[in-house]
């Protein structure tokens, strides 16, 4: 018997696989705990229409993606730290202070963990910062460190 899975089931299929089980296990199991339906005509219509749908909506996250990453091209962060001679910090700049800033001073909400950061800022200066907006793109932030 053909069904659609409507959950993820460990060993026989992923959520919107179709696949041919036997009978028995998909009256008894499947369609009664409702893992999966089974796969007629209208069935399968729905689940391509729905495949459709999560298709076009992960284009418009990659273009959103896209347009926040040329408006961060654009925008420079600035912070002010303590610093001693020649130019290195009392304590460094990490992707916490970037996004915090980022959000204060231009209003653009990016999570700390998509800063890709390797290892804190410790001197004055600029500094290209790379941010992973989407999983295709990625973006850039000018962060310029000056002393207070």
């Amino acid at each position: 018997m053909k069904v659609i899975f409507t959950q993820d089931v460990k060993g026989k299929g992923k959520k919107g696989e179709v696949k041919n089980v036997s009978e028995g296990y998909a009256r008894n199991y499947l369609l009664k705990n409702n893992l999966a339906v089974e796969a007629t005509q209208g069935n399968l219509k729905g689940l391509e229409a729905q495949k459709n749908k999560e298709k076009q909506k992960e284009q418009e996250e990659v273009k959103k993606a896209e347009q926040l990453r040329d408006t961060l091209k654009t925008l420079e962060v600035t912070l002010k730290t303590k610093a001693g001679d020649g130019g290195r910090l009392f304590g460094s700049i990490t992707s916490k202070q970037i996004a915090e800033e980022l959000q204060k001073a231009h209003n653009i909400k990016i999570d700390k963990r998509k800063i890709e950061l390797d290892q804190p800022i410790r001197s004055l200066g600029y500094t290209n910062v790379p941010v992973k907006l989407h999983n295709d793109v990625t973006g850039e932030i000018k962060v310029h460190v000056l002393e207070q």
